[in-house]
């Protein structure tokens, strides 16, 4: 086991190193064909900010996939499955058109149907859902036209889930890295846990989508030099789709020892159950109720569901007060909690202590937004290891320098031989610039 776990690390390594230092290029190049957009009424950057970030993305996920394929154990997953071959292609069509979209602004139409067109691609080449987990029923198996229609929906779905949420600097790629980490444990267990090898393709997909966000996510974090743009919201959003469609449509439930004699014997069996099913949902949460949400408030309104306003999550979260980099956190947060809890409980769903912790997290997380005003102060022993906005005594000296500065007086200039003021007068201190009427008036 800690030979695979090593070709993973490399091949999320490769993923990092490609993506970062590919970004930098890359965000000359968006400035110089002139990828950036005017500000627009719902944006909450102030300044111009080049796109095609997803252009350094995709590198890195070539990347990631010719180091996997030349791993000794990791080739097995591209010998044994085309699924790798089928999200590069899907991937590579999507990424071209958020490409245009990102210089040339695509209509949304346009946009959803290479969406769909990308989901077919990969449902050609195989990478679609054979199959579903249905509570109090079992495994039901799906006819051609039902998981390539499934397939399609959850592709479609889950794309637009993440170019929704993508509002804030490194809020998407931040979100979407803990969604793929989770999924990455998840599915890491399935492999090597159940044995099952049908868990591979997804658990490298996870690892190259975490190389990916973690590569681009310093050059996007606020205040943000370059954004992804639609090249790489709809091209990371396409990667965690077909992650959740490998490992839920293709891992038959019945191999893992999940049911139980074919029947429910307990209660606590039950979420474990369907896991499968739950836990691509789950990834997805925060980012899926923004969309559904956002749909509803524009149809409710008479306007188009792709209209775009400033309704989001996050843009909610600013008009309560928070910060740009508290929003960020507190999505992380609420994104790190559905998705690493629903992780934990399908490992232990009989362990009480489980829920006490989330539920213990849940109303810390409910804390933080009531209190949008609150400023944390770093110990004077940690402030080396955060960054600079969070250092007190740093701000507290920084204040005191400006407070000085404010009240000490101007100091007076002094008299310079020869050097005249206004009119012919000589200048003999800050508030000398006119003559003295009374020696103009004795000298003449």
């Amino acid at each position: 086991m800690g030979q695979p776990v090593r070709e993973y690390l490399l091949t999320l390594c490769v993923t990092v190193a490609v993506t970062y230092l590919l970004t930098g290029p890359v965000r000359k190049f968006a400035i110089a064909v002139g990828a950036m957009p005017e500000i627009r009424a719902r944006d909450v950057h102030r300044e111009p900010t080049p796109r095609l970030g997803g252009i350094a993305m995709f590198g890195g996920l070539c990347a990631g996939l010719l180091v996997a394929d030349h791993l000794q154990n990791l080739n097995g997953v591209f010998a044994l499955s085309n699924e790798p071959r089928a999200l590069l292609s899907g991937a590579a069509l999507i990424w071209l058109v958020g490409v245009l979209d990102d210089k040339f602004e695509l209509d949304a139409l346009v946009k959803l149907g290479a969406q769909m067109i990308s989901a077919g691609v990969m449902c050609m080449q195989g990478l679609t859902i054979l199959w579903i987990p249905v509570p109090w029923i079992g495994t039901v198996i799906l006819t051609p036209w039902q998981g390539n229609l499934l397939t399609v929906a959850l592709v479609v779905v889950t794309i637009n889930a993440v170019n929704f949420v993508d509002g804030l600097d490194g809020l998407a790629a931040g979100m979407v890295c803990i969604a793929a980490c989770a999924f990455f444990l998840y599915a890491y267990r399935i492999w090597f846990g159940y044995g099952i090898e049908a868990a591979a393709p997804a658990t490298l997909f996870a690892a190259i989508l975490m190389g990916m966000c973690l590569g681009f996510l310093p050059h996007n974090m606020h205040p943000a030099r370059i954004f992804m743009g639609d090249s790489g919201s709809m091209l990371i959003g396409l990667v965690l789709a077909a992650g959740a469609i490998s490992i839920t449509g293709q891992v038959d439930p019945d191999a893992m020892a999940l049911w139980l004699d074919g029947e429910r014997n307990a209660t606590h069996a039950m979420l474990p159950v369907f896991i499968p099913l739950i836990l691509p949902l789950t990834i997805i949460a925060i980012p899926m109720a923004d969309l559904i949400l956002a749909i509803v408030r524009r149809t409710w309104k008479g306007q188009s569901p792709f209209a775009a306003d400033r309704g989001h999550l996050h843009h909610r979260l600013l008009e309560l007060g928070h910060s740009h980099s508290r929003a960020v956190l507190i999505m992380y947060f609420w994104s790190g909690l559905i998705a690493f809890g629903t992780v934990a409980y399908s490992v232990h769903s009989a362990s009480m202590w489980i829920v006490l912790v989330i539920s213990a997290l849940s109303a810390l997380g409910l804390l933080l937004l009531l209190l949008p005003r609150f400023t944390p102060r770093t110990p004077q022993w940690a402030e080396r290891l955060v960054p600079p906005r969070y250092r007190h005594a740093e701000r507290a000296a920084e204040a005191a320098v400006q407070d000085a500065s404010a009240v000490e007086p101007e100091p007076a200039r002094p008299i310079a031989a020869g050097v005249s003021g206004v009119n012919g007068a000589t200048a003999v201190g800050p508030r000398s610039r006119f003559p003295d009427r009374r020696k103009a008036e004795s000298s003449r």
